[in-house]
């Protein structure tokens, strides 16, 4: 009976509560769809980078401080001996350290079309660990030829048997490689990957090399491998950073936290502005029916009925906000994934097979509607507490 009658009373203040209703959905929409925004963002970085979770890089020290693979800091002006990588393999042993060449110069595809790409330079037997063929076969030992980037492959329509040209010099394609997205180590989607004796040669350089991949087949093992190679390498004075991609997704996991707890609170301040509105509305709907209200405590009723119709009143307005809310979050956050995905990968097919609307995103759409109604329910207690303290003759004598 009571909650009918506070249905009622809703539709006799149905404008004043139409604005309550849109305070209300506000609040929940920005909660819920800012925290998707924040979960899919984290998700992302976390699949891309979790895909070399086995991985130990290591870097040149620079005075600039930490690098990250792909850094343009380890290619000028930095590089790691020969006889450092040696030391390197045996602090890793028994896992394998693959050293990097890394350089760029323009390439020539063919019909006109021309570019500058990044080279990378690994020896024959390194390449099949960390890249994978979609086309043609690897290099063999001895063998000029080159890998083609997905990306690049793509662009260009180059496929196995393809003839490019890098810095003038003519070079026939073996293959072309399987997209990987972006990594923590290398990200060879849009460059050539070739031998690295011809890399050398081509280029000129001595025996260094801006970068060097430990891959620890035990994830387990990784802080082992890593202070090996600090304690062996780094006894006298920083030579080398050495890094993993837990610390790249911790950075990003730290960024993303900060994110969301600013997002969260612009939800809660329109969810605290359509609080101060429903306290408005269910203060002004008590006094305009302290008769009413007299009324039915001369008839019987309990302070504690009096106090429940007005939040049975307040709840329906939660409960109508928080679901509209709810629901249109609930659409938003699916397009905000989708969008994101395309966004983050464009021109690539990595992002695919990603699903970013997970159980964390309904978690915060469910936190949402529950911080919605519980909101209304706190704004209208005060005056619903207000009614029920009325006496019957009070009541009546008001005007």
């Amino acid at each position: 009976m009571f909650f009918s009658f506070a249905a009622r009373n809703l539709r006799r203040h149905w404008a004043r509560s139409a604005l309550s209703i849109i305070g209300i959905v506000i609040g929940v929409v920005a909660i819920a769809s800012m925290g998707v925004m924040g979960n899919s963002m984290n998700l992302l970085v976390a699949n891309i980078i979790t895909d070399v979770g086995d991985t130990v890089v290591v870097t040149p020290h620079t005075a600039i401080g930490g690098t990250f693979a792909g850094d343009p800091r380890t290619v000028v002006d930095a590089a790691i001996p020969a006889r450092e990588v040696e030391e390197i393999r045996r602090a890793a042993n028994p896992h394998r350290a693959i050293p990097v060449l890394q350089g760029a110069d323009e390439v020539e595809f063919g019909r006109g079309e021309s570019g500058y790409a990044q080279i990378i330079g690994l020896a024959p037997d390194d390449i099949p660990i960390l890249l994978t063929i979609a086309e043609g076969q690897h290099l063999r030992q001895n063998q000029a030829g080159a890998l083609v980037g997905a990306h690049l492959a793509r662009e260009y329509g180059i496929a196995p048997g393809s003839r490019i040209a890098i810095g003038g010099e003519d070079v026939r394609v073996a293959g072309v490689l399987a997209e990987r997205g972006m990594g923590f180590d290398i990200n060879p989607d849009y460059a050539i990957v070739v031998p690295d004796g011809w890399y050398e040669s081509h280029f000129g350089t001595e025996d260094s090399y801006p970068l060097v991949i430990v891959r620890v087949g035990d994830v387990d093992e990784i802080d082992t491998v890593k202070e090996a190679i600090e304690s062996r390498i780094n006894r006298r004075e920083e030579v080398v950073d050495v890094s993993d991609s837990r610390e790249m997704l911790g950075q990003y996991e730290e960024i993303y936290d900060q994110i969301t707890i600013f997002l969260l609170g612009i939800g809660g301040i329109a969810l605290v502005i359509a609080a101060v509105n429903i306290l408005n509305v269910m203060y002004i709907s008590v006094t305009e029916r302290i008769r009413e209200i007299g009324v039915m405590r001369g008839i019987g009723a309990l302070r504690r009925e009096i106090l429940r119709m007005f939040l049975y009143e307040a709840a329906i307005l939660g409960v109508i906000g928080s679901v509209i809310g709810g629901l249109l979050s609930t659409a938003f956050g699916y397009l905000i994934s989708v969008v994101f995905i395309e966004v983050a990968t464009a021109g690539t097919t990595f992002g695919e097979n990603l699903m970013l609307f997970d159980q964390s995103a309904i978690g915060f759409i469910v936190f949402g509607m529950a911080f919605g109604i519980g909101t209304s329910i706190a704004a209208g207690f005060y005056p619903a507490w207000k009614a029920s303290q009325l006496t019957p003759v009070d009541a009546m004598r008001q005007k």
